[in-house]
């Protein structure tokens, strides 16, 4: 099958989907967007990031069928079967062990290995599914494909890492055919998509028809407002077209779900005399199901009004008259059934998220940079409340836009990334880089502790031989290039360690800070040359994963690795 076959996947915390694109049959189109939830009167681009295993742990439904099918269950049925959402916020802000588990609705716990796999088989089964029914007569296998998965991009490497592995256990790529799933960073991937938007593909204040510049030496910020994560990125456009990293990736996880947080935490407000926390535990189906249907009113900026489910209500009224439970609450009424909410209110449970990112916004713009622009996308960018206040904090600094339907810009980015990698020319560096060298021992500038003897010779051991220092610009397709020496005349193998650190300037592997995060040998079986014999090693950095090969020169023996960035437990 040809090489521009392109299934993207959008993992994300509350929302996922997939888009694709077959140019050698259809030509150079739009990427197709797989539509969602049509069996209960939808048409979404994403579906809910929701999973449902039996009681033995044996998968039964993603999206919104596991979601519906756990609704609908009665409270001990419920307690029985594993149901996971949001369970992408488990990979954030740790380095993480292949064995992490995670916490399922019912307080039970399974790795979270088995749970992404599982959510990511399912996805390319139904994308092959879909493929396959659109194109008759006939039927792909995921090897068809060169495969497209977006992480966040302040994610740590650990985490991206471990997607690739859960792709690699659902039968997206096989260790043979991992150069056919490419890592897309989530902001990059939008970025890439909105530059070829017309203005009338953004929403902007005021009616404007403002578009991306594509000129040379244009700067943004992309704000990919996500369910869990808000990740930020700054781009400059290229000569050519290409986008380079200005700034490495910052942000944090005051994404939408911080919203619905809110918005439970107030309903426990009102329900009080522990009404709220009963219902909780006896119907967690129908908090579920609140809260989805919270997820659609927080896209406007008005009051809005929820449907009070009748166990909740009946558990109330055996405390009290249910209006009674509005008397001591502001921002809330009590209307025939259902529940008003004022506009002030909403606007109180985006308070938290909406400072956070206009704090990480403040720090890039405090920054020597000349930003034209904010792109806002992810499905949180939704909401009008969000795009209303960045507009109000920063357009005086520059313009806000936002594409129609910014839920779609990641993954139809993915595609278009996909096939062009080189659309993201450089990246900084999150960490500075470094192998494990020896090197002639000069007393003047090593720690005694350090010396160690080889064929006769005082050597320093332990010392840090920097590959890339932390905020470089790296190429996506450079390969630095190193030329290592045997240290002992007669050795059959080099042994090559490779650390990372946040700091600068690292004189030894063994200084605090400074983390192992690969190791592998190369073969030298051809002891003749001696110490004078090359080991040539070539990193490549560029991409959004790390490989690094080692040849030794005179058997041509080679070894590599893509840096492991999990430990075991």
């Amino acid at each position: 099958m040809a090489e521009s076959f392109i299934i993207a996947i959008d993992f994300g915390t509350a929302y996922s989907g997939y888009a694709y694109n077959i140019t050698s049959i259809e030509g150079e189109i739009d990427p197709m967007l797989k539509k969602w939830g049509k069996e209960h009167g939808l048409e979404t681009p994403k579906t809910p990031t929701s999973i449902l295993f039996d009681e033995h742990g044996e998968f039964m439904k993603f999206g919104y069928e596991a979601k519906t099918a756990y609704i609908k269950m009665r409270g001990e049925d419920a307690k029985k079967h594993y149901f996971f959402e949001n369970f992408k916020m488990a990979l954030y802000d740790r380095k993480l062990v292949r064995d992490v588990t995670i916490k399922a609705a019912n307080g039970k716990e399974m790795t979270a290995l088995k749970v992404f796999t599982e959510a990511l088989r399912f996805l390319k089964e139904d994308a092959l599914k879909t493929i396959s029914s659109n194109v008759a007569g006939l039927q792909f296998l995921a090897s068809d494909f060169n495969w497209v998965l977006t992480v966040p991009a302040i994610w740590d490497p650990s985490a991206k890492q471990f997607m690739r592995e859960a792709a690699t256990e659902a039968g997206i790529v096989t260790e043979d055919t991992e150069e056919k799933l490419i890592i897309a960073l989530e902001p990059e991937a939008a970025s890439v998509w909105c530059k070829k938007l017309p203005s009338d593909g953004f929403i902007t204040p005021n009616h404007n028809r403002d578009s991306l510049d594509e000129s040379p030496g244009t700067q943004y910020i992309v704000v990919d407002c996500g369910g869990g994560t808000i990740d930020i990125t700054v781009h400059e456009v290229l000569e050519g077209g290409a986008l380079k990293e200005l700034h490495k990736a910052s942000g944090n996880d005051l994404g939408g779900q911080t919203v619905d947080k809110k918005f439970k935490e107030f309903l426990g407000e009102i329900f009080c005399d522990g009404v709220w926390d009963e219902y909780e535990k006896n119907y967690p189906s129908e908090v579920h199901k609140m809260m989805y249907d919270f997820t659609r009113l927080k896209q406007v900026d008005e009051d809005v009004q929820i449907t009070c489910p009748y166990n909740l209500g009946k558990l109330a009224q055996k405390k009290k008259e249910i209006e009674d439970f509005f008397k001591s609450v502001e921002g809330a009424f009590w209307n025939e059934g259902s529940i008003r909410i004022s506009k002030e209110k909403m606007r109180f449970f985006f308070a938290e998220s909406l400072k956070g990112i206009t704090e990480s916004l403040n720090e890039i713009f405090k920054k020597d940079f000349r930003i034209e622009f904010i792109l806002l996308v992810g499905g949180y960018a939704g909401s009008q409340i969000l795009r209303q206040h960045i507009f109000d904090q920063f357009a005086d600094k520059c313009k806000v836009l936002c594409p129609f339907r910014a839920q779609e810009a990641i993954v139809k980015g993915a595609v278009q990334f996909g096939k062009n990698p080189e659309l993201v020319a450089s990246r900084k560096s999150a960490y500075t880089y470094g192998t494990e060298i020896a090197e002639m021992f000069d007393q003047s500038k090593h720690k005694a502790e350090k010396k160690f003897l080889a064929d006769g010779r005082e050597m320093c051991g332990d010392v840090f031989m920097k590959l890339v220092s932390e905020g470089d610009d790296v190429s996506w397709d450079e390969i630095k290039e190193h030329t290592l020496y045997a240290v002992e005349a007669e050795q059959t193998a080099m042994s090559l360690t490779f650390f990372r650190t946040e700091r600068q300037n690292v004189k030894y592997v063994d200084e605090w800070g400074v983390e192992e995060v690969a190791s592998f040998e190369v073969d030298m079986p051809i002891v003749k040359g001696g110490r004078k014999r090359e080991v040539k090693l070539q990193i490549k950095f560029g991409s959004t994963e790390i490989t690094a090969t080692a040849t030794d020169m005179a058997s041509l023996s080679k070894g590599s690795v893509k840096i492991d960035f999990m430990t075991k437990s």
